[in-house]
């Protein structure tokens, strides 16, 4: 059973160049544009890991991380084109698991996935 995961990521693009490259490895992916759908989803829906984008429309990556580490204690990376020390730690403290600074390779991202599903 492929594994699934969830991309919260505002920016087209880059979403979509995460899609393709996440399903090529045989990945199962849910991609969403805004945080309030991010939060819904992850929170309703059973997911492997889940990638978040800080700055996006409706909830912030923070503001999601927060609440879904309430109730669930699925993987989640962060992405930010911001690299600022704040934000990391920030990250760290609310439970992120790992956090990327974009631009990124997709090889970095993949490589960073299969590290935390065991795969």
């Amino acid at each position: 059973m492929a594994k699934k995961i969830l991309v919260a990521e505002d920016e087209l693009r880059i979403g979509n160049l995460l899609k393709m490259y996440l399903e090529r490895e045989s990945f199962q992916v849910e991609l969403v544009a805004n945080g309030d759908h991010a939060l819904e989803k992850a929170l309703s829906e059973p997911f492997d890991l889940i990638i978040l984008d800080i700055l996006m429309p409706g909830k912030d990556g923070f503001t999601i991380l927060e609440e879904i580490r309430k109730t669930i204690k699925t993987p989640v990376i962060m992405l930010s084109a911001k690299g600022e020390e704040n934000d990391l730690r920030r990250g760290q403290e609310l439970g992120a698991n790992e956090y990327i600074l974009k631009p990124f390779s997709p090889r970095e991202v993949i490589s960073k996935i299969k590290m935390l599903l065991h795969v």
